[in-house]
């Protein structure tokens, strides 16, 4: 059987990838990638105490709202690079000076 720390040291784990993915920004997917690892490590710390929770299912309702809010985002965020690189023609954020014009 798996133990809440499995679930927590994979979790720290993922969430500690994305904060270095966010952390070295080589370009905007990347700093995407790992905003939606953090977002992930999140949600798996939800369901694993959700799991170990015998009165309720919150933790798997809190996980699900998030996914579907993380799925927006993403969305979102997607159409915001593609303007970007679409006037710039470059996704890495040190060389985007201005959005304004």
């Amino acid at each position: 059987m798996i133990s809440l720390t499995d679930f927590l040291l994979v979790s720290a784990a993922l969430f500690c990838i994305g904060l270095y993915m966010i952390v070295s920004k080589h370009n905007a997917i990347q700093i995407l990638i790992g905003i939606e690892l953090m977002l992930n490590a999140a949600n798996l710390n939800l369901v694993a105490f959700g799991k170990y929770d015998k009165l309720n299912n919150g933790g798997q309702m809190f996980a699900l709202f998030a996914i579907v809010l993380a799925a927006a985002t993403t969305a979102v965020a997607l159409a915001i690079i593609l303007n970007v690189y679409k006037k710039y023609k470059t996704i890495d954020p040190d060389r985007i000076d201005k959005l304004r014009d």
